[in-house]
């Protein structure tokens, strides 16, 4: 049986450009991508407060799989990606009020930067639903 591909987008004009989405969705199985501590008008959100950035991040990721049909419990996997390893247990604290339920495995993982310097972390999910 063949699943459709459903392409979540969140209206960023980039993911037209460059071609991506913010997930996909085939089957019961879900990828978001990396998700940037952005507002709606594509603003950061809380410079220099890696909590802040986290929360949004999530808040973002929460939203792009209710519109793929899913939600926070179907979690299996998250990446924490941060620019500064040391801020793991602030990011970790902000992504425990999302995960705390669904117990998905994870990742940390530093990079050198991200595209916007006033970026700290980025997180990613995988998400199965089982349903």
């Amino acid at each position: 049986m063949t699943h459709p591909r459903i392409l979540i987008s969140n209206g960023n004009p980039m993911e037209e450009i460059v071609g991506f989405s913010r997930a996909v969705r085939v089957g019961p199985y879900i990828a978001v991508g990396g998700t940037a501590p952005v507002d709606s008008a594509g603003k950061t959100v809380g410079p220099g407060d890696v909590f802040a950035q986290t929360t949004q991040c999530f808040k973002i990721i929460e939203a792009a799989l209710d519109q793929a049909g899913s939600g926070l419990l179907d979690i299996v996997r998250t990446r924490v990606i941060l620019t500064d390893i040391d801020n793991w247990k602030p990011a970790i604290e902000a992504r425990k009020a999302y995960c705390r339920e669904a117990r998905p495995v994870d990742t940390i993982m530093p990079v050198t930067r991200f595209e916007n310097p006033e970026w700290l972390v980025e997180i990613e999910v995988d998400a199965v639903v089982a349903h």
